[in-house]
Order: structure tokens, then C-alpha cells, then sequence
């Protein structure tokens, strides 16, 4: 058996902002946007390097998607990013004024600072020990 996880929706407010946070502040991937209809567009983003999963950004349509922007996850972190370089990359979250919402902290399983999207989703930025 072979299987993986390609994409995670991400509910978000409005497409073109959410691509401008991603691409300019954590300088993710821009992997397509195709426009399906005239409300609904077709927009995956990745970070630099990723080879296997995307985001899938998601406008939401109904007050009840509206409602979970920014919440996907009743407040718990919802996405991790791992890198190979912690350092620089949370130099880059405090340049470009993205919330922090945990200090950066060394954990057996690596260097770690929480921090939040445009919206709210709270995201691990996690450097793994081999690499630290």
C-alpha cells in the first residue's frame, strides 16, 4: 500500500491576502492558481523545499466556513514547519511583524516558537534536533 496526505485546506478570508502573507512574509511557493468559477478559485502554496504536501487555500463561501477562519483547530496549533535553519527563519517572522505566540523554546524534539497566520492558525516553526 502506498498513500500520502497532497494537500491540507486551509479556510481563509480572501485569496489574493492570503497569497500575498504566504508568498511575501514566509516566502512559500506560489504552486497554482486556476480560477474555477467566479467565486471559486483552485490556489495550492508550499514552502520552499516541499516536495510532498501543499496548502490548499479555501475561500470560504458560507458564514459557517467564514465562522472557522483563523480557527480551524479551537485554538491548538494546526500546522508545523519544519526547517533547516531556525535562526533565520524566526529572524524573518520577527522582521516581517508576524505574531508570536510563544517564545522559542529548545524541546528534546528540537527548537520550536509558535506563531500566528494573518488570520490566527497557530503554527509550530520547528527546527528537529539533526539539524539544530
Amino acid at each position: 500500500m502506498n498513500q500520502r496526505i497532497s494537500h491540507i485546506a486551509l479556510v481563509v478570508d480572501d485569496y489574493d491576502e492570503a497569497i500575498e502573507f504566504y508568498t511575501k512574509k514566509l516566502f512559500f511557493t506560489l504552486i497554482e492558481d486556476t480560477v474555477l468559477s467566479e467565486t471559486k478559485r483552485w490556489v495550492l502554496i508550499a514552502p520552499p523545499g516541499s516536495k510532498d504536501c501543499c496548502l490548499l487555500l479555501a475561500q470560504a463561501a458560507t458564514e459557517e466556513q467564514k465562522s472557522r477562519v483563523g480557527n480551524q483547530t479551537g485554538g491548538r496549533v494546526f500546522l508545523f514547519l519544519y526547517t533547516d535553519n531556525f535562526d533565520r527563519d524566526y529572524q524573518n517572522l520577527l522582521e516581517q511583524k508576524i505574531t508570536i505566540v510563544r517564545q522559542p523554546v529548545v524541546e528534546t524534539w528540537g527548537k520550536v516558537v509558535v506563531f500566528a497566520d494573518l488570520y490566527g492558525n497557530l503554527w509550530d516553526l520547528i527546527e528537529p534536533p539533526s539539524t539544530a
